[in-house]
């Protein structure tokens, strides 16, 4: 059973490639001088607002918007890397692009002075780009009286097959909820999480989700009774009336910026600055917090009307050292335990 949910993913994001594909190649976007050629996983809204407010700045730079989720598109970037399509990988996780930090090209924004301490682009090629708290999504139809305020309520036997989750070596925000429960239930030694990582993968009975979307979709459409997910999926579907709410889980939350990067040899590489540029502007972030429901990375942006603050959240920290140098060795693991049901 669970290697056909395996095998239907893994085609899933086969098929999705070669749409990509077939996009980038209908377009003269990449072939025009003047043009700018994005990979994103971000949600519609989020892309088309950002890029909007980008062409009212440069109306003469076409922009092409190839969307996929972030392990496709960085596999996408390392097939591609002799003859690159993409100028820029906008949105996945600072931890799921960092150990592949030699696909890019090193650029420092301008407004990245105007970036909080602790965010800044010291690697010479991550930008951040917003602040991404991980929490769980909760049907409110379907939860009934089962209470779910952290990881280890999710535990419970009655929310067997009712809990979605994504693939991590896909989603980044999946990776993120994984690096979130190595730390929290491993209280610090992520290698002490792992007994938790196989119950949970047991009590998720066979269903996984190919990219971050379907798990909130899955959770507000009345598929699911629980999701694992990111704080601006989750505010976006309670702000549109769909029957869920949000819980920060009572262990801790990691915050994990995202990033834009410009793609090694980029050929449109000074549109693409001026859209890293575009990205950390007063403007850009102000639309981050009053309209998209994502925590901007500067701090001089106004407030949001919706989210809490940030200090009202169990925030914890992880060390990227350690995340950076098992990245590989924890996709693997996850991946060993979840096919073992």
């Amino acid at each position: 059973m669970k290697s056909k949910i395996i095998c239907f993913l893994l085609v899933s994001i086969a098929m999705l490639s070669v749409s990509c594909s077939n996009k980038a190649n209908d377009t003269t976007a990449q072939n025009d001088e003047n043009s700018l050629v994005i990979y994103t996983p971000h949600p519609e809204k989020l892309i088309n607002s950002m890029v909007n407010g980008f062409k009212a700045q440069n109306p003469d730079v076409k922009v092409d918007v190839i969307t996929a989720v972030t392990g496709e598109l960085i596999k996408r970037i390392e097939v591609e890397k002799n003859n690159p399509v993409a100028d820029i990988l906008w949105g996945p996780s600072l931890n799921g692009v960092r150990y592949k930090a030699d696909l890019f090209e090193t650029y420092v924004s301008t407004n990245d002075a105007n970036v909080m301490e602790g965010l800044k682009n010291t690697e010479g090629s991550l930008t951040r780009f917003g602040q991404v708290p991980s929490i769980l999504i909760i049907n409110t139809n379907l939860i009934g009286n089962i209470k779910v305020e952290g990881y280890e309520d999710l535990l419970n036997p009655e929310l067997k097959g009712k809990i979605i989750f994504a693939d991590p070596s896909a989603s980044s925000s999946a990776f993120e909820h994984l690096v979130n429960i190595l730390y929290t239930i491993g209280k610090g030694d992520p290698e002490q999480g792992w007994d938790y990582v196989d119950k949970l993968c047991a009590n998720l009975d066979g269903k996984l989700a190919s990219g971050s979307s379907g798990v909130y979709k899955g959770v507000a459409d009345g598929e699911y009774a629980v999701g694992l997910t990111y704080e601006e999926a989750g505010i976006t579907y309670m702000q549109s009336g769909s029957p869920v709410k949000i819980v920060y889980m009572k262990e801790g939350v990691r915050s994990t910026p995202d990033v834009i990067c410009i793609v090694k040899n980029a050929k449109h590489i000074d549109n693409a600055k001026k859209f890293v540029d575009y990205c950390l502007t007063l403007e850009a972030q102000n639309m981050l917090a009053k309209e998209l429901n994502r925590r901007p990375v500067r701090g001089d942006t106004e407030k949001s009307d919706i989210m809490i603050p940030m200090e009202q959240i169990n925030i914890i920290v992880e060390d990227p050292a350690v995340v950076e140098a098992n990245t590989k060795k924890w996709l693997d693991k996850f991946k060993e335990l979840f096919t073992s049901y």
